[in-house]
């Protein structure tokens, strides 16, 4: 059946609308990217749109000549990586037995996990008990706070709910674990599932700069996202080396160029570069599967 001409005309004027609003959330994370490639002293002049005019390397050379954010980093993509994983992991291992219905007592366990979601003990209370579990200054305070998320777990149990109860059953009359069920069954069948809330899970930990504000008075623990936080509220000129406004002959690193805003433009990309770097290689998984998840008894 073909169209109709007023059809036609909707979806130009439909593709035109959400293009132009692509556009306008795009401009911004655009023009903060220019920003941080562009000359600071420039950048005062205005006009910057989607090109640097006086294109430097100084804001980020400011930025990366303190080796702490080295550190940082280090520390970022330890907690990332090794949150991320025990999260899910522990967070699907749970879920898969709170969607059994043979599991007694799962409503009253759903309700018991659901109070703290709603009610939190507050902040002090919270530290309090970080300290009494020695978890202050200590890595492992990025990590096992977070190891559970009840929202998750909610999602991944609705999730498992929907495999078909066939597939259990003849791996159980051939013998199989419930372990080994899960991991050849329900890990296949839910992956874009587990990749979208891996994502979730891993911008919250690549985010996260207030546990480290907090919490840690380490300077080798500090995680990127604080010590970016720490460079917004720092002097410039504290940046700047100490024998100079230029570290080599090449006006590629002339601090004399640098500014706080230009600084702070550079700042958020080294901070938001690597996890959207990764995000395309997860993309396929939330498109893919479409057949997989749609097994019916």
């Amino acid at each position: 059946m073909k169209p109709s001409r007023g059809e036609k005309v909707f979806d130009v004027f439909n593709l035109l609308l959400l293009t132009l609003f692509a556009l306008a959330c795009l401009y911004p994370f655009l023009n903060m990217v220019v920003l941080a490639f562009n000359s600071g002293s420039d950048s005062m002049r205005g006009g910057i749109t989607i090109y640097p005019r006086a294109f430097t390397l100084a804001n980020f050379a400011a930025i990366l000549r303190d080796g702490t954010i080295i550190s940082a980093y280090k520390v970022t993509v330890a907690r990332t990586l090794i949150g991320t994983l025990s999260s899910v992991m522990v967070t699907a291992l749970v879920a898969y037995g709170l969607s059994d219905k043979r599991l007694p007592g799962r409503r009253g366990i759903m309700v018991y996990m659901l109070i703290p979601m709603f009610f939190s003990g507050g902040l002090i209370p919270y530290f309090l008990t970080l300290r009494a579990l020695k978890l202050i200054n200590n890595f492992w305070i990025f990590v096992l706070p977070g190891v559970f998320n009840i929202w998750n777990c909610i999602v991944m149990k609705t999730s498992f709910q929907g495999i078909p109860e066939s597939l259990k059953e003849s791996m159980r009359l051939d013998g199989a674990r419930e372990f080994t069920i899960f991991m050849r069954i329900v890990v296949p069948v839910s992956l874009p599932m587990f990749a979208a809330i891996s994502l979730f899970v891993a911008v919250g930990h690549w985010n996260d700069w207030f546990t480290g504000a907090f919490f840690i008075r380490r300077n080798d623990l500090i995680p990127v996202q604080t010590y970016l936080q720490q460079i917004m509220s720092r002097n410039l000129s504290s940046f700047l080396p100490n024998e100079g406004v230029i570290i080599t002959g090449s006006a590629l690193f002339d601090y004399s160029k640098v500014n706080s805003t230009s600084m702070k433009m550079a700042a958020v990309v080294i901070g938001t570069a690597p996890i959207l770097i990764v995000y395309p290689f997860l993309q396929k998984y939330f498109t893919k599967g479409v057949l997989i998840g749609s097994i019916k008894e």
